[in-house]
């Protein structure tokens, strides 16, 4: 796994490396003592790890996640309890490890990677074989079967034991749950916005405070999934 350190203290980073050499799996390519250089870095070579200082100076760990929208695994590295809770909110943070750090934390700490990027790799290779073979989907409505293909459905939403799925012609109620649904649709189309809600993607057509416009469906965004809506976006 190709890893960089990022920390504006030299000591702390001197400390990381030496625990990367200690693992074979681990290959150090580059180190940065701020987060705007090692952007600059990420926007020119592709990495299978950060290990991330929170708190650095004018740009911090957080910022950095925060900007990247492809970021690849990350390690939280630092010596502040305050944030582990906050930090499970993004999806490329793997773990969170706090100074000092002991050799068998980290040992624990890299198997936690191997087995995201491992399980990351599956889900992209089933998401493309999906992807081939699979353009709709079919829903139950009384005793009919009814295929949706995948770009007109807009709008999922959960309504109790019942979701409603909306399309660009008609809405369909059917029973079952947003989680079951959300299995059976890809990832690179769908996007879980709202415990209540997901939505096509692409077909967004505004975004403004905390909802976006579908058609004429307002759609809620939650303070935990925002990070992640803004990293998919093709921000200009």
């Amino acid at each position: 796994m190709n890893c960089i350190i990022i920390d504006d203290e030299a000591a702390a980073r001197a400390v990381v490396s030496h625990l990367c050499t200690q693992i074979p799996e681990l290959d150090v390519i580059q180190e940065f003592d701020n987060a705007i250089e090692a952007i600059k870095f990420l926007n020119q070579q592709d990495v299978d790890v950060i290990f991330l200082d929170i708190h650095m100076p004018g740009f911090t760990g957080i910022d950095l996640v925060q900007t990247l929208k492809n970021p690849p695994k990350i390690v939280l590295i630092t010596s502040d309890t305050d944030f582990a809770i906050a930090a499970y909110e993004y999806e490329a943070i793997v773990d969170y490890l706090l100074k000092p750090i002991t050799f068998d934390r980290f040992e624990k700490c890299v198997q936690k990677l191997t087995k995201a990027i491992a399980s990351q790799s599956s889900k992209i290779n089933k998401d493309e074989s999906t992807t081939d073979l699979t353009e709709d989907l079919y829903i139950n409505i009384d005793r009919r079967l009814i295929k949706l293909k995948y770009n007109e459905i807009l709008v999922v939403e959960a309504q109790g034991d019942y979701i409603e799925v909306k399309t660009e012609k008609k809405n369909y109620k059917v029973h079952t749950t947003l989680k079951k649904i959300k299995d059976k649709l890809p990832e690179h189309i769908f996007f879980h916005i709202h415990r209540s809600y997901i939505i096509n993607f692409k077909k967004i057509i505004d975004i403004e405070d905390n909802s976006v416009l579908i058609e004429k469906n307002v759609i809620p965004i939650s303070r935990s999934n925002r990070p992640e809506l803004m990293r998919r976006l093709n921000l200009l």
